[in-house]
C-alpha cells in the first residue's frame, strides 16, 4: 500500500488546486490516502482566503481521485512550522511512513512512484532519514538517478517514524550540539549557505522554521537524505504569495519527465553532486556574501601575518 499523504494548505486556494491536481495525476493517487490540514486565519481581514482554501480540500473528498480524502481544519491560525510538525507527528503516531507536501508544490506524474520506491527500499537502512522530491538545478553531466546528501530536505518529501523521533524542536539546544562539536562551516554545507544563522533566527524569534530543525536534527544524528538528479517537485511558490518566500526562479527545476528509479545504492555523500549543490547553493545572495567573508577573513590573516613578519 502506498504510504499516506499529508498536505498543508493556509490562504492560497489557486495553489492548493494546482497543487492537487498535479498529484491526482500521479499513477499511485487513485491508491493513495490523503490527510489536508488547513490552518486557520491569523486575522478577520484573511478569512476570506482561509475559507477558500477550505473549500478546495473539502470538495477533493469526493472528487474521487484519491484512496481517501481527510481534512484538518484549525480554527485558529497555528502558523506553518507548528501546523507541520503537530501534523507529521499524528500521522506517524498511527503510521509508519509518510509523504509530505505543501500547498505550493508541483509534482511531476512520476513524484509518488519515486517516493514510495524509496521508502520501501531504504525502509530498514537507519542511515537514511528521508526520500526528497524536489532536485536542484545543476549541470552534472551524466549524474546518477539518485544520490544522498546529509541531513533532511523540505520540499516534497517522505520519512518514517524511526527518523522523524530524531526531530528536535529546541533550536537552542540544536546550536549548542553544533557549536560543542564545531560543526558551523560544514553545517552550513561548507559555508555556502546560511543555515546555522536560520537556526539562530529560529532560536530568536525571528524566523519559525520546521525545515532548518528537521535538517540540524538529522545532521548532528549522521543522516542522509535521498535526492533525485532529475526533479520531480517544482515550488510554486516563490511568487510572493506565502509567508516565507519572495518572488526568485533561482530553485526553478524542470520537472522530469520520466520515471526516477530507486535502487539500492551505499549510503555515503555523492561528492560530485555535493559540490554541484554547493555551486548551487552559492548562486543565493546568502551564499555568496558568506563565501566573500570567508575570502576576505583569509585576506585579512594573510596580511596581517606578513606585516609581523616584516616587524
Amino acid at each position: 500500500m502506498p504510504a499516506p499523504i499529508a498536505i498543508f494548505a493556509f490562504n492560497r486556494p489557486d495553489h492548493l488546486q494546482r497543487t492537487l491536481d498535479a498529484l491526482a495525476a500521479n499513477s499511485l493517487a487513485d491508491q493513495s490516502h490523503v490527510t489536508i490540514f488547513c490552518d486557520g486565519p491569523r486575522n478577520d481581514a484573511e478569512r476570506a482566503k482561509t475559507d477558500a482554501a477550505r473549500a478546495v480540500a473539502c470538495a477533493e473528498i469526493d472528487a474521487g481521485r484519491f484512496a481517501s480524502v481527510n481534512t484538518v481544519m484549525q480554527e485558529h491560525n497555528k502558523g506553518l512550522a507548528p501546523s507541520i510538525i503537530a501534523g507529521v507527528t499524528s500521522i506517524l503516531n498511527v503510521h509508519e511512513r509518510l509523504i509530505v507536501l505543501e500547498d505550493d508544490m508541483l509534482t511531476s506524474p512520476f513524484f509518488l512512484r519515486y517516493m514510495n520506491d524509496g521508502l520501501e527500499v531504504y525502509a530498514h537502512e537507519d542511515a537514511v532519514a528521508s526520500i526528497h522530491g524536489y532536485g536542484f538545478p545543476h549541470a552534472v553531466p551524466d549524474p546518477p538517478e539518485t544520490f544522498f546528501l546529509p541531513g533532511a530536505d523540505c520540499w516534497g518529501w517522505g520519512t518514517w517514524r524511526r527518523a522523524w523521533n530524531l526531530f528536535e524542536d529546541d533550536a537552542t539546544a540544536l546550536i549548542e550540539r553544533i557549536d560543542a562539536q564545531r560543526l558551523r562551516k560544514i553545517f552550513n554545507v561548507d559555508g555556502c549557505y546560511r543555515y546555522y544563522e536560520m537556526l539562530e533566527d529560529t532560536r530568536d524569534g525571528r524566523v519559525s522554521s520546521w525545515a532548518v530543525r528537521w535538517y540540524a536534527a538529522t545532521f548532528l544524528a549522521r543522516k542522509w537524505t535521498l535526492h533525485p538528479a532529475r526533479s520531480l517537485v517544482f515550488n510554486i511558490g516563490n511568487d510572493s504569495s506565502g509567508t516565507h518566500c519572495g518572488t526568485t526562479s533561482g530553485w526553478d527545476s524542470t520537472l522530469a519527465f520520466a520515471p526516477v528509479p530507486v535502487k539500492p545504492q551505499p549510503v555515503a555523500t555523492d561528492a560530485i553532486m555535493y559540490d554541484a549543490f554547493k555551486k548551487f547553493l552559492l548562486r543565493d545572495s546568502g551564499g555568496r556574501w558568506n563565501l566573500l567573508k570567508r575570502r576576505l577573513k583569509r585576506s585579512l590573516r594573510a596580511c596581517v601575518s606578513r606585516c609581523l613578519s616584516w616587524v
